[in-house]
């Protein structure tokens, strides 16, 4: 059976080195290698979005990003993808920081030679999936393929350094779906299963793919969304409300979803910890619970 090429994103600025790259390649025979080119971050981020993608070659020197932080970024925005990082000179320092950061390797641009950029390209491959595949038994939940409390841990802790390098605001969500016990007593057992995975459903398509998104336990979970530029805590939460009622309005399930929502939001305090948002956020939603509550009574 005839396999696809490995569609390889080469993220590079200098125009001279992507045609040696690809030159190199044509050289060695690497038939099974693809190389498509863009010379931006933001292009990258694009192409990604689209998928196909196998592994990235990132140079850590663009016109609209420079560092660590061009890693950071790529990497929150496609952490399914290995990224392989190039650079000008050797620094051992930047190295480490990057393959602790999750990079797959990290290679010298002068020290590169075809054959061996193509064993890179296809270890780095092979261990991102072996990571991801040890990784996700640990990290997922298993009803609803969210991160679980573990996995946002982890993963919370890298966004928070994202933001920091960026200087980027930093916006956390904290979610409660309520009268859960009583549809997981009054109806069949797995209707609250059903219940859950319909939330998780609604966050996904709500929040961004580069967004962190988990089951924290039973019916709470929570979402660590970078700020962006057209976008608020209070749109995201306008827009989360506004998928709930749609889905209520046209379900056929013999409940009405409803969620209380916390939030916690800084972009003035970026050295806050991610256990202080957390907490910060989930006093916010007990807030709102309690309020629908006392409404409840009232109305009585």
């Amino acid at each position: 059976m005839q396999h696809r090429p490995i569609r390889v994103l080469l993220v590079e600025s200098d125009e001279e080195y992507i045609g040696e790259v690809r030159d190199g390649l044509f050289r060695s025979h690497a038939a099974d290698l693809e190389i498509e080119a863009v010379w931006e971050l933001s292009q990258a981020l694009s192409r990604l979005s689209q998928g196909g993608v196998d592994a990235i070659l990132l140079s850590l020197d663009l016109a609209d990003s420079r560092g660590m932080v061009t890693f950071d970024r790529a990497f929150a925005f496609a952490p399914d993808v290995p990224i392989i990082v190039l650079t000008r000179e050797p620094d051992e320092e930047a190295a480490v920081a990057a393959v602790q950061g999750g990079a797959q390797d990290y290679l010298v641009k002068v020290e590169i030679t075809p054959n061996m950029l193509v064993r890179a390209v296809r270890h780095a491959i092979e261990r991102h999936r072996l990571f991801s595949a040890l990784r996700s038994l640990s990290l997922i939940d298993d009803l609803t393929g969210l991160y679980n409390r573990r996995g946002f841990s982890d993963l919370g802790e890298q966004y928070l350094k994202l933001a920091r390098r960026s200087g980027r605001g930093v916006t956390m969500a904290y979610l409660d779906r309520d009268r859960f016990k009583t549809i997981n007593d009054s109806l069949v057992h797995h209707v609250g299963d059903r219940a859950l995975l319909m939330v998780a459903d609604i966050l996904r398509a709500t929040f961004r793919r580069s967004d962190i998104i988990a089951r924290l336990g039973g019916d709470e979970f929570g979402v660590l969304a970078l700020e962006a530029a057209d976008e608020s805590s209070e749109l995201l939460v306008q827009r989360l409300r506004e998928r709930i009622v749609d889905f209520n309005r046209s379900s056929p399930e013999p409940y009405q979803l409803s969620i209380s929502i916390g939030m916690a939001h800084h972009d003035d305090d970026l050295r806050v910890r991610l256990e202080d948002m957390v907490a910060e956020a989930d006093s916010a939603m007990y807030r709102e619970k309690h309020g629908k509550r006392a409404a409840a009574l009232r109305e009585r």
